[in-house]
């Protein structure tokens, strides 16, 4: 799936020149928590969510508590702070910093973007024009919107249940050596050492995925260095 495929295309924008109380109100009429501010032109100038709004001076939300490392503080990041609490215009609080991504691209991509630059949401243009918002919401929807797999009444041997474990397996770095996987009438067990309780867990997830299997059973032990090692 790709970004075109999940994204909101009626997208609620704001201006530079609103003021931070009018956007604040588009927020509460409209149920959302983020907009785009669009140019005359219809470009993307920056973005406003909730997280520009949450200190504010007409709310008493202004004021930071003052610790040691924040009496450090440079003037000119005094006068920011200021600005971003006092300021009357969209154009002052809002993020300018804004990525953007196209409708072909990946929902992977997007997901990853989402998730590095802890962003909620993310513009969909094209040759500079906005097209829609993919946010973390429409994630969740495409999710919930894959169908259910279908029931199958293939009954896979356990030499195929281990060989398509392997498989996914293969290549990754979590990932068990062979021996330490056995399939006994279609349950998996795992024997061995084990690194982390994470990588067990990874396992286990991968066997569930594979028809046929009816259950995990652990026998693994936790690594313990020697000491002196």
């Amino acid at each position: 799936m790709r970004a075109s495929d999940v994204m909101t295309s009626n997208v609620i924008s704001v201006t530079p020149d609103m003021t931070v109380r009018e956007a604040a109100r588009i927020f509460v009429d409209n149920g959302i928590s983020g907009a785009p501010v669009l140019d005359p032109d219809g470009h993307i100038a920056g973005m406003i969510s909730e997280g520009d709004l949450l200190r504010r001076s007409e709310i008493g939300t202004d004021e930071r508590p003052r610790t040691s490392w924040l009496d450090l503080w440079s003037a000119s990041h005094e006068a920011r702070d200021y600005i971003k609490t006092h300021a009357v215009k969209v154009c002052d609080v809002m993020t300018t910093d804004v990525v953007t991504v196209e409708p072909d691209t990946p929902l992977g991509e997007v997901a990853s973007m989402l998730e590095t630059r802890r962003i909620k949401r993310v513009p969909v243009t094209k040759a500079g024009r906005l097209l829609g918002i993919v946010s973390r919401a429409n994630l969740v929807q495409a999710l919930a919107s894959v169908p259910d797999e279908p029931s199958t009444d293939v009954t896979l041997s356990d030499a195929e249940i281990r060989a398509m474990l392997m498989g996914e397996l293969a290549g990754r770095k979590w990932s068990f050596a062979g021996r330490n996987l056995v399939v006994t009438n279609g349950v998996v067990h795992l024997w061995g050492v084990f690194h982390s309780m994470e990588a067990v867990e990874a396992v286990r997830v991968a066997a569930q995925n594979i028809p046929g299997v009816k259950r995990v059973e652990d026998h693994t032990e936790p690594y313990q260095m020697m000491p002196g090692i």
